[in-house]
């Protein structure tokens, strides 16, 4: 018989289980990000959204504005993470493994990453990476995410995940999610996604994999969000590797 945490732990599993992974991986080699299915509900989303005010919950606090990142604040949660981040972050990272081993070994690199989140993480903490990265994102009003990347250290996994909290068109509207890919020998290529509330989406960390002339070269990717031009927009952003 079953215990509420295993069911528990199998309803975050089919939920990520749910997605078309072939389309997400060719999305994923097409355009550097791919659209996941519903991965929280209205509720869930509304509880980690009021999360937000509660000092304890978080290890840092982020005035974008401060540091020239953009507009607007994020809070890195502090460990233990809340359920809906810790399941989808097991959830996900084996579904993800795959397309990352994939991509590396394109590009002729060594695959360091082990079967699980766990064995994972404890090599980051081996190597001085123990701060917790995972995030939530809260943006007003003219609120805006420059492009960047989040690698934190020497080990860096080449996937990661956002997730809106907010109801697009009622809550907010603007801010989409923003790639910016630098593509050999061309101009670069930027698509804009509008993530609809509780969905996920997965894109590059750093790079992907591209064809060139000579095989498969790095195309570096950077990430952001437009600006938001009315109401309010958090986002949950889940990476798979901790910060020196």
């Amino acid at each position: 018989m079953r215990t509420d945490r295993e069911t528990m732990t199998r309803t975050w599993h089919d939920r990520v289980n749910s997605a078309d992974w072939a389309g997400i991986a060719r999305d994923l080699d097409d355009f550097g990000g791919a659209l996941l299915p519903r991965l929280l509900t209205d509720d869930e989303t509304t509880a980690l959204r009021a999360l937000y005010p509660t000092d304890t919950q978080f290890r840092a606090t982020i005035d974008m504005a401060r540091y020239r990142f953009g507009q607007g604040e994020y809070r890195y949660f502090a460990e233990p993470y809340p359920e809906p981040v810790e399941a989808l972050r097991h959830a996900l990272y084996p579904r993800l493994l795959p397309i990352a081993q994939d991509w590396w070994s394109r590009l002729g690199r060594a695959t360091p990453w082990p079967d699980t989140l766990d064995e994972w993480l404890d090599q980051c903490h081996a190597a001085g990476q123990t701060k917790s990265t995972a995030i939530l994102l809260k943006y007003q009003q003219g609120d805006w995410n420059a492009l960047h990347r989040e690698l934190y250290g020497d080990l860096v996994f080449p996937l990661q995940v956002v997730i809106n909290l907010s109801d697009p068109g009622v809550d907010h509207t603007g801010g989409e999610f923003l790639l910016l890919e630098q593509r050999p020998r061309a101009q670069s290529r930027g698509t804009a996604t509008l993530l609809p509330r509780g969905h996920g989406y997965v894109f590059t960390t750093r790079e992907r994999p591209v064809r060139s002339t000579r095989g498969w070269s790095a195309a570096p990717v950077r990430h952001g969000v437009s600006v938001v031009r009315s109401g309010e927009r958090y986002t949950l952003g889940l990476i798979f590797h901790d910060a020196a």
